[in-house]
């Protein structure tokens, strides 16, 4: 029994954690094309969990921002959990992951019904989100670059 229990919480500790799969989305990416101080930041996958923060810049003064998590809502299910400026939180249901994308579903929510992330390379990562508004399909991409995480 005791070795049940021993070898039980050693394979455990041993396995990765769902949200593990996602240590790609890792660093400071700048979107392409937009002021400066304009993009996302993930931390790495730790605790259950991937956080990231975005912010989008427009004349000189932080005009939205969002405050996104990964994470496990049930054993073996992932979501991603956006809390934009001035919204409402909405959960997406993990759809597919791979080693260098990662797609999000909520039929339910009004826009987006999709949030996708794409890694090209190690100097690129897509954002996608796509829906449908007032009966037609509707997607904003969000092309994006690593940068440094360092104050500019």
């Amino acid at each position: 029994m005791i070795f049940t229990t021993l070898l039980g919480t050693a394979l455990a500790l041993a396995a990765p954690e769902p949200v593990a799969q996602l240590g790609w989305l890792q660093g400071c990416w700048r979107a392409a094309g937009a002021e400066a101080g304009s993009g996302e930041q993930w931390m790495a996958p730790a605790g259950g969990t991937v956080l990231g923060i975005s912010r989008t810049v427009k004349g000189g003064k932080t005009v939205a921002h969002e405050f996104m998590q990964i994470r496990e809502t049930a054993p073996g299910k992932l979501a991603f959990i956006a809390m934009p400026s001035g919204q409402a939180t909405t959960t997406f249901a993990l759809l597919q992951v791979s080693d260098t994308h990662v797609v999000f579903e909520n039929l339910a929510h009004d826009f987006p019904h999709r949030v996708i992330y794409r890694r090209d390379g190690d100097a690129k990562l897509d954002a996608r989100i796509e829906g449908v508004i007032k009966g037609k399909p509707k997607a904003v991409d969000f092309p994006m670059q690593r940068s440094s995480c360092e104050a500019r």
